[in-house]
């Protein structure tokens, strides 16, 4: 279960101001073991799903001297489907050194996997065991890869602050997966805006629209627990709904143009329209959101999944001397620009890697923690807004009692969490 740390008193400020183009806060420490070019870094990967088999590639790829020699999920048959995924990349999969010694299943699983030597583990299970696991991982004196988003309650966040905090102590590197700040072109759009280029930001417009995401069925033969784990993405203590899990890329995107601020309020709505059938468990799917700033900046947030609609994903930037929008790495108004490079969309989840595992080998400390858990608890404001039907503040987030992950994991009974209801649900 995630730590249910009290708020530290630093987690109410702006956390890290990080540079236009910077995505990590980098300072010279300790790079832990295995810094030197010549050894080998010893990689874990926790959650061998679609997303943990990319990013296991990614980081076999990073580095020229680097195994995956542990893997770990809680379903044998995936776990195996990954191996097999990641030994077929050409360049990865002759990298893979992990033996059934070093192959570990369960909900315990993970604890196996850091008891081992790796030097760096990748986070990539469903969100809602983020906090758990990575508060094991920095006690366990490894380097992290996090996956957004860190947490899916306010309960969880706090813990990641705290990991993030011990990590700093201890000259760990904690890069997290908000691939966007990773992305070149993107560096150059916001450097440009924190530069004056459209002058002071009035506001920002973010969509992020897609269609019907995957369902794996049920199995009678499942416990209504593996019926959730399988399906994790349609319950909110596992993924924290789709505006969390998915579509707070924009929401961290906003921050990052906003120099990293945090919202002071937030309003918005949201609710289920086509996944009226019970098997997608109790998620929305749509949610539009106003989040409120200090200086008086406000971003408009919209995110949907529903089939058969107008999909995009953008980020409209408007400014007191012209606008700009991210995505399409535009800036119009009295200086414009566009980028004229060559941009390859999928470099992203490269360049996040091969940053952090050129951190380790150069000694440098990249702690992403705090500014992450910040990102996460702003879209986990917007869906308590959405849930709840209340103008909510950053103050009551920060100190939210929710901790959404069961009292026991097991394989047996779970309950069905409700469909939340504006002006019924009630804030915790």
């Amino acid at each position: 279960m995630a730590a249910d740390n009290t708020v530290p008193a630093s987690s109410r400020r702006d956390f890290l101001n990080y540079s236009a183009a910077g995505v990590l806060a980098t300072t010279l420490g300790a790079a832990g073991v295995h810094a030197a070019g010549g050894d080998t870094l010893k990689v874990g990967l926790i959650g061998a799903g679609g997303r943990g088999r990319g990013a296991a590639i990614n980081a076999l790829r990073a580095d020229g001297n680097v195994k995956l020699t542990a893997i770990c999920d809680v379903f044998e048959d995936r776990l195996q489907d990954g191996l097999k995924y990641i030994a077929k990349d050409k360049i990865a999969g002759p990298k893979v050194a992990v033996t059934p010694e070093t192959s570990f299943t369960g909900f315990d699983g993970f604890r196996k996997l850091l008891a081992t030597d790796v030097d760096v583990v990748l986070l990539c299970t469903a969100p809602g065991f983020r906090p758990m696991h990575l508060q094991a991982a920095i006690e366990a004196n490894k380097h992290v890869f996090c996956e957004k988003p860190v947490a899916v309650d306010a309960a969880g966040v706090r813990s990641v602050i705290a990991s993030a905090q011990l990590a700093a102590k201890k000259k760990l590197n904690l890069c997290s997966g908000f691939c966007y700040r990773y992305d070149g072109a993107k560096r150059e759009t916001v450097k440009r805006i924190h530069e004056g280029a459209i002058g002071n930001v009035v506001s920002l417009h973010s969509t992020y629209n897609t269609g019907e995401i995957w369902h794996r069925g049920f199995d009678p033969a499942w416990s209504e627990m593996e019926n959730q784990m399988r399906n994790w993405y349609y319950y909110t203590w596992l993924s924290g709904d789709h505006i969390v899990e998915q579509a707070i890329h924009s929401i961290d995107k906003a921050r990052w143009i906003l120099k990293d601020a945090v919202p002071v309020a937030a309003l918005g709505h949201g609710g289920r329209q086509q996944r009226t059938d019970p098997k997608f468990g109790h998620i929305f799917d749509h949610f539009s959101i106003v989040y409120e700033f200090a200086d008086g900046q406000k971003v408009f947030h919209f995110c949907r999944q529903q089939k058969n609609c107008g999909n995009g994903t953008f980020d409209y930037v408007y400014g007191s001397q012209g606008n700009a929008e991210l995505m399409a790495h535009e800036v119009q108004g009295a200086k414009p620009w566009s980028f004229e490079g060559q941009h390859d969309f999928s470099a992203m989840y490269q360049n996040e890697h091969n940053e952090l595992f050129a951190g380790i080998r150069k000694g440098l400390t990249i702690n992403d923690g705090e500014n992450a858990a910040m990102s996460t608890l702003m879209a986990i404001m917007g869906r308590e807004c959405a849930y709840t039907g209340k103008r909510l503040t950053w103050k009551q987030m920060l100190e939210s009692k929710q901790d959404l992950m069961p009292k026991s994991l097991d394989w047996g009974k779970i309950a069905m969490p409700e469909v939340a209801v504006p002006g019924l649900t009630k804030f915790i």
